[in-house]
């Protein structure tokens, strides 16, 4: 036996050791994390379905409601993409981890203005990375359905308000993360236009 042999296999054990902890180690968060991405799944598709139903069988307000943060506004859907998701007011982390969020500062469906939607990239504006020029969009409230043409795509900055302004009067911008597949916080911004045309009722 060389002087130096039993080192060599301390050293050899010390590194197994090692690599079989951080094998252990990385198995349990990435087990954390698939439980954590199916509970967020499963909480904002139990919310949806819940606020849907609701909708469904409110009746038509009597009176101007003032909106508040939370607040279902109805359902957009892209029915090429399959997107079929509520849509509440703000962009809370709160009002985004369980539906669309209308932003508070942009117009309502009807009126003057830009229609601006934010969603996350992982849940349900996923889709939009296959979203097409002149793929319809639909907003469904509970007094009409509002319909849209896709004009354009882009991608921007994330302080980039000029996607925020109206091109044609009745306009309506969906937001997003990008790039898609990014890990963690997303540096820039999905941006789709689309117009109102008509058939709205």
């Amino acid at each position: 036996m060389t002087p130096f042999s039993q080192p060599a296999r301390t050293l050899r054990s010390t590194r197994t050791t090692i690599l079989r902890g951080a094998c252990y180690f990385f198995l349990a968060f990435g087990l954390l994390a698939l439980v954590y991405a199916g509970f967020v799944f499963a909480d904002a598709h139990t919310y949806q379905a819940r606020e849907l139903r609701k909708f469904e069988q409110a009746s038509l307000p009597t009176a101007p409601h003032i909106l508040n943060e939370g607040d279902v506004l109805g359902e957009i859907q892209i029915p090429r993409l399959g997107i079929k998701a509520m849509v509440l007011q703000g962009e809370s982390r709160a009002t985004l981890r369980h539906a669309v969020g209308h932003l508070s500062n942009s117009s309502l469906p009807g009126e003057l203005g830009n229609v601006t939607l934010a969603g996350h990239r992982d849940t349900f504006f996923r889709p939009l990375r296959d979203i097409r020029v002149g793929d319809e969009i639909r907003f469904a409230t509970r007094e009409h359905i509002f319909q849209y043409v896709v004009d354009s795509m882009e991608v921007v900055g994330p302080t980039d308000l000029r996607v925020l302004e109206s091109r044609t009067g009745h306009d309506l911008t969906l937001l997003t993360c990008f790039p898609f597949h990014f890990v963690g916080p997303a540096p820039k911004r999905f941006v789709v236009h689309a117009r109102e045309v008509d058939g709205t009722r």
